[in-house]
């Protein structure tokens, strides 16, 4: 009987990034506090070695087959809709703020004395910069299939400083911004949807990163780019989650 997979060796990244993730949400709920969380450090450390290590496994044990890959395609697509239910828990608290407005939060949404931030100044800009990212990284999938690795590894790598640049501007928006998180509900929904997106687009950075590594070491080819193709999808939905963060708590009643 052929063997048409190879049964990989057990790892502890998952386990350590579970116990992570989990002991930094029971934290914060408990304090009901943003700031630097220690956890949430860890966890993006675990990513990234686990990531290395499958990197490892498939150029240079290859151990890799053809149903592994599926597994992994299968795996990053329930990481993916796990995500997108983890975000309509924010839109599902916001809509309820907006359309059953509380009266201690005065009968109106936002809030009296909330000044919100003019959607069509910086987060404009970061819709543009989001779009823009999302516009080259699908030219750099065009541009691994045909081979051509100049363009690939030019397109990654603005994609990632476009990446770092939304995050530099979001900085700076919470720095202006009239309200924290401690202020009624509209600041709390706002900064948790808005913060954990800008974590999201870090981890997205931290993948495009690794992906121009292996580009400038490997170069992998349209035969050998499953890798790419899992942090392009992650940074599409990172890209379609701003678009709806931008359209209903910027944009929406403004």
């Amino acid at each position: 009987m052929i063997r048409v997979f190879h049964v990989l060796r057990l790892s502890l990244w998952p386990l350590l990034i579970r116990g992570a993730v989990l002991i930094s949400f029971v934290r914060l709920y408990i304090s009901m506090k943003v700031g630097f969380n220690l956890l949430i450090l860890i966890a993006v450390l675990v990513i990234l070695n686990w990531f290395k290590d499958v990197s490892r496994e498939r150029d240079l044990l290859v151990e890799h087959r053809f149903l592994n890959n599926i597994f992994f395609k299968t795996g990053i697509i329930l990481f993916i809709t796990s995500e997108v239910i983890f975000f309509v828990s924010f839109f599902w608290c916001y809509f309820d703020f907006v359309l059953v407005v509380d009266f201690e939060l005065g009968g109106v949404w936002p809030p009296k004395g909330i000044q919100r931030i003019n959607p069509f100044r910086i987060p404009l800009l970061n819709t543009l910069i989001l779009l823009s990212s999302g516009v080259l990284i699908t030219w750099r999938h065009f541009s691994i299939l045909n081979n051509d690795w100049f363009y690939s590894v030019i397109t990654l790598f603005f994609t990632l400083v476009l990446g770092l640049y939304f995050l530099f501007i979001q900085f700076e928006e919470y720095v202006d911004a009239s309200y924290n998180f401690i202020r009624r509900g509209y600041g709390r929904i706002f900064f948790l949807a808005t913060g954990f997106h800008g974590f999201h687009v870090l981890l997205g950075c931290l993948l495009i990163r690794g992906r121009l590594f292996r580009m400038l070491r490997l170069r992998c080819d349209s035969l050998s780019h499953y890798n790419f193709e899992f942090s392009a999808w992650y940074w599409h939905f990172v890209d379609v989650v701003w678009l709806f963060l931008f359209i209903f708590i910027y944009w929406w009643g403004f």
